[in-house]
């Protein structure tokens, strides 16, 4: 999203934290310190740094803490020790990945991570079933909070189906301090779906998606710049409709 309106979802989700009686804590890299906890200030500095600030992996975490970067992963909630960790859509298998086996290592991090990820599933743009076995193969399970349906993000609605649906919030809690009392290591997926006022019709997001596909091969657009241009390319073709998902 570009500044400042990447910055107002991020506010308003601690917000929402705030007042259902928990802690938000923005986890980021900020000039190669990993930090726990935002200020404005810090707000702003990755808002106006945009595209920018590293998306970091595993692999990625020592050079941008050496070399002073901005940057964010899952791996600094872990080390914090925060259990919970919310985004908006996991990243994963992109289509066509049985020839570029173009995996993020998003999900190698979720199935050795101790830490339960909420989300509105995954990115529209991602491969869903190949993400699904991916998780499966890794012992990753996947929760479907009040629903039956893995969602896409943008949508309620996929061909796909999570492992459990799970009704409340507190069974959730009993799930996760279960699991890792019995040392049974790596984290949980729990998908919540956009409120159903919200989300796009599946078949105008699915024709923005395959529109925005084809141009990023078309550029010869590859790794990590995939994901930034066709979740650009798809609000420009949805003329904003896509953004207005996240803010909502």
């Amino acid at each position: 999203m570009p500044y400042p309106k990447n910055v107002e979802p991020a506010r308003a989700v601690e917000q929402t934290v705030r007042d259902n009686g928990a802690i938000p804590t923005t986890i980021a890299i900020l000039n190669g310190g990993l930090k726990v906890g935002l200020h404005k200030e810090g707000f702003e500095l990755l808002g106006k740094t945009g595209y920018d600030v590293v998306k970091c992996s595993r692999r990625d975490l020592p050079f941008i803490v050496t070399q002073g970067k901005h940057g964010a992963t899952m791996i600094i909630a872990k080390m914090a020790g925060i259990k919970v960790f919310a985004t908006g859509g996991i990243g994963g298998v992109h289509r066509g990945a049985t020839e570029t086996m173009d995996i993020s290592a998003d999900l190698q991090e979720l199935a050795q991570t101790n830490v339960a990820v909420v989300s509105a599933g995954a990115k529209a743009i991602l491969d869903l079933g190949l993400i699904l076995e991916y998780l499966e193969t890794h012992g990753v399970p996947m929760i479907g909070y009040q629903t039956a349906i893995f969602p896409a993000f943008y949508t309620r609605q996929s061909d796909f189906n999570v492992d459990y649906n799970i009704e409340t919030p507190a069974e959730i809690a009993q799930i996760l301090y279960n699991k890792w009392l019995m040392q049974l290591n790596g984290g949980v997926l729990i998908a919540n779906p956009i409120p159903k006022q919200f989300e796009i019709n599946s078949q105008i997001i699915q024709k923005a998606v395959q529109q925005s596909i084809v141009e990023a091969a078309q550029q010869n657009i590859t790794g990590k710049k995939i994901t930034p241009f066709l979740l650009s390319r798809i609000e420009q073709i949805t003329k904003g409709a896509s953004l207005k998902v996240i803010f909502n």
